[in-house]
């Protein structure tokens, strides 16, 4: 037997190549194999890292709680959710920390490097924020760098897609959905909890054209702010809230202060002449006098060093509705007098002026109320001075007076009052017989140019001087006027205030709450009262002429004649 050995070299030729694939496809097999399990090493670590940020890190939550949308009466949508996406890194993973800030800085040029760069350098860490909140543009961007260790998370952020509209009603919430102000903080934990959307009471058409007239106003006047309410008499329902300046709640943090505040509830003011609405009632509702009852206003009051007098004074006796038509503060003092100084601390206080009046949203205003009421005290609050207040306590105790003498609490809520039962602030009479003066200040006194043919408004004028350390400023004014409509079966209530107006030409120089709000009022009026069904009535229409007839045998207004 033969044995022959070949060297390799030896082999055939086909051989050689069977032993060279053979070889080539091993070494191939082996390396995709490597791969297969690299790539499997780093799916389960990705997945590791996009569980983990919330576990590690206690300020980087798994998930941001869905909040409610919220809508406003109609269910129109002024609050709802969108997703984005945050980018974080895990310095475990990032292979080189400046080299990957030096490209995150290519998409985000605002990044703060400086301040990431330790924490990104810190492989004992395994979460940190790098940017939250991304436009789709920069998600894609930043993912399409490809950095290893930086990651997305999905996101809900709150959009306003009113933008200013409605502003401190809705308030707004910080990066990781909890309520900052308005309604998303006072309703922090509905708006979690029950996913259904939140219905306001807020009409944002009456919304829109308050906010427009109000604006006009301040801007004519060159006033330094603004604020309005309007407010559905027979349930105490707020249709609409404006405080200017206002703020975009979808980038708050850009707003300041002053833009932030919400002068129709945090805000507190002397009311001046507004109040005597109270004052008139209360007199009125304790029996002291009637519609045909008559106060000596002939002379100024002097108290100390300090005087009350009238402003344009008629300087005699002046019967109930000429005190009310002409502002009389003498004749307002001498009916807080009539009732008494506890009789008009007690009547204050259950009206709802001396605590304060909360709604659903975070900023309620505490009135300022003297501790103490002395005979000077109650002189003062019985014109509008020494009392401050917020609009709502304002506006609810007003309404409350004016719809048959029941109190509905202002809400914000639509369908708010529901199931709670009205407490009764004064007789129908007393109702009935305030409809009738408020309606003669605007066709025979200080609130003429709130009149709005066909639509019977009536109202009271308010012309303060903001208070300051050293005593009140005179050329400060806050310049005011309250109104309802139609007076013989009141339905909406509308006041509007312009912070520190400036007279012009045009008004003689005059900044009062009849030059300056009233007319806002009537504007008002004409433009929403189609849209709430409003239609105006027959200016000689005998019912409503006798429901608002100073003098009940004498139906129309040549009654009011013997008023000037």
């Amino acid at each position: 037997m033969i044995i022959q050995l070949y060297h390799p070299n030896d082999l055939p030729p086909v051989r050689q190549a069977k032993r060279r694939i053979v070889l080539v496809a091993g070494c191939m097999a082996i390396a995709f194999i490597m791969v297969l399990l690299h790539l499997a090493h780093m799916s389960i670590v990705a997945q590791s890292v996009e569980r983990k940020p919330a576990r590690l890190n206690a300020s980087a939550p798994a998930y941001l709680p869905e909040r409610a949308n919220i809508v406003d009466r109609t269910g129109k949508l002024l609050v709802a959710n969108i997703v984005t996406y945050s980018v974080y890194a895990d310095p475990k993973h990032i292979l080189d920390a400046p080299a990957a800030l030096r490209q995150l800085k290519t998409v985000l040029p605002n990044l703060e490097t400086a301040k990431l760069l330790k924490p990104l350098s810190d492989k004992r860490r395994r979460f940190l924020w790098i940017k939250r909140n991304l436009t789709p543009s920069l998600y894609q961007r930043i993912n399409s760098l490809g950095i290893p260790g930086i990651e997305f998370k999905r996101e809900e952020r709150r959009l306003y897609p009113g933008g200013n509209l409605a502003a401190h009603v809705l308030g707004y919430t910080d990066v990781d959905a909890q309520g900052l102000g308005g309604i998303e903080a006072g309703m922090n934990t509905r708006l979690q909890n029950d996913k259904t959307p939140l219905a306001l009471s807020i009409d944002t058409r009456i919304q829109h054209i308050l906010a427009d007239e109000l604006e006009k106003s301040r801007a004519y006047f060159n006033g330094i702010g603004a604020l309005g309410m309007i407010l559905d008499i027979k349930t105490g329902e707020i249709l609409a809230m404006v405080s200017l300046p206002d703020f975009d709640p979808n980038d708050a943090g850009k707003a300041d202060s002053n833009a932030r505040f919400n002068r129709a509830t945090l805000g507190v003011y002397e009311m001046g002449s507004t109040i005597k609405i109270f004052t008139t009632a209360m007199a009125l509702d304790s029996g002291v006098t009637d519609m045909k009852g008559q106060f000596d206003a002939t002379n100024p009051i002097r108290v100390g060093r300090f005087t009350i007098d009238d402003y344009k004074g008629k300087h005699r006796w002046l019967s109930v509705p000429e005190i009310f038509m002409f502002s009389s503060n003498i004749g307002s003092v001498k009916m807080a007098e009539a009732v008494g100084i506890e009789g008009h601390r007690a009547f204050i206080s259950k009206i709802g002026l001396t605590r304060p009046m909360r709604l659903e949203l975070a900023e309620n205003g505490s009135p300022i109320v003297p501790r103490v009421w002395h005979a000077v005290t109650s002189m003062t609050i019985s014109f509008g001075h020494s009392i401050s207040v917020n609009a709502v306590q304002l506006c609810g105790a007003t309404a409350g007076i004016l719809n048959g003498g029941l109190f509905y609490p202002p809400t914000l809520l639509k369908d708010g009052n529901r199931h709670k039962t009205p407490i009764r602030l004064v007789s129908e009479q007393t109702s009935l017989d305030m409809r009738k003066l408020m309606r003669l200040t605007v066709t025979h006194g200080t609130g003429s140019k709130s009149e709005v043919t066909g639509y019977f408004p009536g109202g009271k004028t308010g012309t303060a001087e903001k208070s300051s350390a050293s005593g009140y400023k005179k050329k400060a004014l806050l310049s005011s006027f309250i109104a309802a409509y139609p007076m013989y079966d009141p339905q909406y209530l509308i006041f509007a205030m312009v912070d520190e107006p400036q007279g012009r030409r045009e008004t003689g120089g005059y900044a009062t709450g009849g030059w300056v709000s009233a007319p806002v009022v009537a504007r008002v009026i004409e433009r929403i009262s189609p849209l709430l069904g409003q239609l105006p009535k027959a200016t000689d229409d005998p019912i409503i002429l006798r429901a608002l007839a100073i003098d009940p045998e004498d139906p129309t207004n040549a009654n009011l004649a013997k008023y000037h």
